[in-house]
């Protein structure tokens, strides 16, 4: 029973919780004990939280009895990444420097999470400040990806991406930078979506580029995904990032209807230098929408030329910003890797940055041109498949090149101007898999869901699962 009940995706468990005949405390206790199980090998969980999230079991199973159901989450036991601020609980941020830090409030996607009946099984594994792409994290062991251990489960949600695809969490919560959310989840063959910015407040989030971050979901499915945007969507004055615009109603609108869906391809920048396998998969999805009705138009977006520049100024100089103090007084103490970034995010100068925001300006200016004649836009999320643990290079069609410059190429662009990106499970590339990344207009979040659950209906992925998942 367990190890069926580990596999299942929320949408499949919530309704056997609301009619009673699945306890929250029985599937609490499996995902509990498959996260302890799976510990060792994936190293998914920075801190378990057995005994509370027992007893938030029980509650939720009275009230459920009671008939207080409080929606699709209800009873369901999932575990955050550790930048996301759990009242009086050590949020790590998985740093030395942090590693006893007590928040005095609850973000405000724990609260909106904690109000939808979810049982929050512990705090999960992220690469150092989230400021990294591989989740190898010096100060707490790297992170593994449950389809083959040897390999990186991406970062910086790398916790995040392995727990949901072991099983060892139902869903979670990641948070996007540069690709944060979608690299590990193509990575380790889940669902990651990151909003538009200013859709899900980031109020209680520890910050690595103010104006690049984002939270989203991390889920089986793309209905998973939607449900738990319907809870964390929606304006909150403690952010000065948020947005108060209408929040759309996710799941109802999710219908996988693509008939005269216009989907934009953009070949000089997110068709350039990809793994030839990785862009056959791809294209190969793009088609199964246009059998199914859709048409795709060729885009050109001559700035994305400069994107990955932008990006990276911008990031650099925000997030050394922010440890600008720990690094003057104890540089000592950040992993190897990141330490040299922050010391990289001191060179750029103040025009640097400002020409890096009118690269920005004209990027967003270019994207809504492209969307006025295109509803979405189809591309690979990376050009590569998961590298190697510990390797600073990823092999593309015969040749080793750098890992992070390539790994940020396709996700990076969605950052700097804000707009809502997906990454859905495309298939696979030998047991690794690929991700098919949709990126939409501004808060067209249902529009790219539904463009995915298209996807999903095709199994592209053919029911394959990790080892570890389905022998638990």
């Amino acid at each position: 029973m367990a190890k069926e009940l580990i596999q299942k995706s929320v949408e499949e468990l919530a309704p056997l919780i609301q009619n009673g005949s699945l306890s929250p405390v029985d599937l609490t206790k499996a995902v509990l004990d498959h996260a302890e199980d799976t510990q060792e090998s994936i190293n998914a969980y920075m801190t378990i939280y057995r005994d509370e999230a027992e007893q938030s079991a029980r509650e939720a199973e009275k009230e459920i009895k009671e008939g207080k159901y409080r929606g699709m989450y209800h009873g369901i036991p999932m575990a955050l990444k550790d930048n996301l601020y759990f009242k009086n609980k050590v949020t790590t941020m998985s740093s030395k420097i942090h590693k006893d830090f007590v928040p005095d409030d609850d973000a405000t996607v724990v609260s909106k999470l904690r109000d939808a009946g979810v049982i929050f099984t512990g705090k999960l594994s992220m690469h150092e400040y989230a400021w990294g792409i591989t989740n190898n994290n010096p100060h707490y062991g790297a992170v593994r990806n449950p389809w083959d251990t040897d390999k990186i489960p991406g970062g910086s949600s790398g916790g995040s991406g392995a727990a949901v695809a072991v099983g060892s969490s139902v869903a979670s919560l990641g948070t996007d930078t540069a690709g944060s959310i979608r690299i590990p989840s193509s990575i380790c063959g889940i669902v990651g979506l990151k909003p538009t910015h200013g859709r899900v407040s980031k109020y209680g989030c520890y910050p690595l580029a103010w104006t690049l971050d984002h939270i989203g979901p991390m889920t089986k499915t793309i209905k998973d995904a939607a449900g738990m945007m319907d809870i964390i969507s929606g304006y909150d004055q403690k952010d000065p990032t948020s947005v108060n615009t209408p929040v759309d109603q996710y799941l109802q609108k999710i219908q996988g209807n693509v008939k005269d869906l216009v989907i934009g391809v953009n070949e000089e920048y997110f068709f350039k230098q990809v793994d030839n396998e990785v862009d056959q998969i791809v294209r190969k999805n793009i088609q199964a929408l246009v059998d199914q009705g859709a048409k795709v138009e060729i885009v050109n977006i001559p700035s994305l030329q400069y994107a990955e520049w932008a990006e990276l100024v911008t990031s650099l100089s925000e997030a050394s910003a922010i440890h600008h103090e720990d690094m003057l007084k104890r540089p000592q103490d950040f992993g190897d890797d990141i330490r040299m970034l922050f010391e990289l995010g001191e060179l750029p100068s103040a025009v640097d940055y400002l020409q890096a925001q009118q690269v920005r300006r004209q990027l967003k200016q270019e994207f809504q041109q492209a969307f006025q004649k295109v509803d979405v836009m189809i591309a690979p999320t990376l050009p590569v498949v998961a590298s190697t643990i510990g390797d600073d290079t990823v092999d593309l069609n015969g040749q080793q090149v750098d890992l992070i410059d390539n790994i940020i190429r396709f996700t990076g662009p969605s950052n700097l101007t804000g707009l809502p990106a997906l990454s859905i499970p495309g298939g696979l590339k030998g047991n690794l898999p690929v991700g098919v990344q949709i990126i939409g207009p501004a808060f067209a979040e249902a529009r790219i869901l539904d463009v995915g659950y298209a996807i999903e209906q095709t199994n592209p992925m053919k029911d394959r699962k990790p080892e570890l998942l389905t022998r638990a």
